[in-house]
């Protein structure tokens, strides 16, 4: 399963490949982990895709991430009398807290942490973006409304608030059971949806209790203009730029998209570019132009993965979508320009020993154009280090933590194999040239460089740097 590529794929379960047979040939065709969204999904089907994820995993003898994503607060209107209405440019409309049926001048608005927080000169956007609205007055619960657009307003549209801030937790009582559901099937990833502060991603930190790793769901201008704090409290950013370009004049997207992502590298978090990144192919067999350029883009700027939404999901391609978008990420990190642009934001280590290992790791792997970099690890915090540097030479890490090996599944270049627990430095090192070796990572008489924290076991203390020979059948040649 050695891929030869270094960024990550996420690819979305749905209809089109929610059974074993499909997990493993989207496996086999590239993806390196898998999302499950739960906007769409019972705790039952969570159970079972589980299990044949896992069953894939122990066939094919490779970790394989799972990300469950929560839904999160759902803010709708309510219905209107005739189902829908037309709504003229400069026209007032009213949302209200009236649960009566909406016609041409108002509708019932169930969300009362809406109707208090939002402010004169706020925006509001219904449909994805398709409607917009400004309000000019709000008083005993109705928010009154500038009409800025001829549009058409029916049942149950959602409501996206680009301007306001809402006193309401990223959790809702859905998202606690289906989290509770997801943390007794030992997954590996909890995305949080429609975070707005950091202190959202810290609600659920504490509920994982470290049993997951935690994405925060980069999709409001709250959350970018809070994105330091947020990236310090979260394991992976993700940024869905599907609700970012709703509630952000979408010419800005590409600019922040880019922000997000230095920003995630500078702080050794993984970042995952997500939304519409090949959306023709859920229903044509080859992707645009544009869709080719926009996966590439986030290649050159150092992301950690890409995700497949509904192309691989629901579309009529699944397999062929998950393969171009490997090798659309293969073609571009082969791109001579490739490394002149990805390091152009290297960043500087920090003043701790495990920085300076890693960094020193980084410039003899380069240094000595060694075949391989392979980090010993029990918490994956070695391996996301190394990575973070985005070294030329090919990062393999070596734990004997299952669950350490796929929360690395979407950690830039890091190929994970599960090995036994190393006793001593020489045990270690003979695991290294060997398992190197096995992976076709390394070859008789190459050179690898080992990391690791001494005394093993020990989390986050990165403090060993090793040069060993691969000998005949990978045998340590030291």
């Amino acid at each position: 399963m050695k891929r030869n590529r270094r960024i990550k794929i996420l690819a979305t379960l749905g209809p089109s490949s929610n059974t074993e047979e499909m997990i493993e040939k989207l496996s086999n065709a590239g993806a390196d982990a898998f999302r499950i969204n739960m906007s769409h999904t019972s705790h039952e089907m969570l159970a079972e895709l589980y299990n044949a994820i896992r069953n894939v995993e122990a066939k094919i003898n490779h970790p394989i991430g799972i990300l469950v994503d929560l839904q999160g607060p759902k803010l709708r209107v309510d219905m209107f009398k005739n189902g829908k209405e037309e709504l003229k440019i400069g026209q007032t409309f009213k949302l209200d807290d009236n649960p009566e049926a909406g016609d041409n001048s108002r509708v019932y608005l169930p969300h009362p942490e809406i109707l208090i927080s939002v402010e004169v000169g706020h925006k509001l956007l219904l449909d994805d973006g398709r409607i917009m609205l400004e309000a000019t007055h709000v008083e005993n619960n109705v928010i009154t409304t500038k009409v800025l657009n001829n549009c058409v307003i029916s049942n149950r549209k959602g409501v996206s608030l680009p301007d306001t801030m809402l006193p309401v937790s990223a959790i809702t009582p859905k998202d606690e059971a289906d989290l509770e559901a997801a943390l007794k099937l030992d997954i590996d990833y909890i995305a949080v949806s429609f975070v707005q502060r950091a202190s959202d991603v810290d609600e659920v930190q504490a509920i994982v209790g470290g049993k997951a790793k935690v994405v925060a769901k980069i999709e409001k201008p709250a959350a970018v203009a809070a994105i330091d704090e947020i990236i310090a409290a979260s394991d992976v950013i993700m940024v869905a730029r599907g609700d970012l370009g709703v509630e952000l004049p979408i010419q800005q997207l590409p600019g922040i998209q880019k922000l997000l992502t230095r920003k995630s590298r500078t702080a050794g978090v993984p970042v995952i570019v997500a939304t519409q990144m090949l959306e023709s192919m859920i229903e044509s067999p080859m992707p645009t132009r544009a869709e080719v350029s926009d996966v590439a883009t986030a290649v050159y700027e150092g992301a950690d993965a890409v995700m497949l939404s509904a192309e691989s999901a629901a579309g009529d391609y699944p397999i062929e979508a998950v393969q171009m978008m490997s090798d659309i990420a293969h073609e571009a990190e082969e791109d001579p320009h490739y490394k002149e642009i990805i390091y152009a934001h290297n960043t500087e280590a920090e003043s701790t020993s495990a920085d300076a290992i890693s960094a020193a790791v980084y410039a003899v792997a380069a240094t000595l154009n060694l075949s391989a970099i392979v980090c010993y690890t029990e918490s994956g915090a070695t391996a996301a280090r190394v990575s973070r540097e985005r070294p030329q030479n090919r990062i393999l890490t070596l734990t004997p933590k299952a669950t350490t090996a796929r929360n690395l599944t979407l950690t830039w270049g890091v190929h994970s194999v599960v090995v036994e627990d190393a006793a001593t430095e020489s045990q270690m090192v003979e695991f290294a040239c060997l398992t190197a070796y096995n992976h076709e990572l390394a070859t008789f008489g190459d050179h690898i460089v080992i990391t690791a924290g001494v005394p093993y076991g020990r989390p986050g203390t990165t403090n060993m740097l090793r040069i060993a020979a691969v000998g005949k059948n990978g045998k340590c040649a030291d």
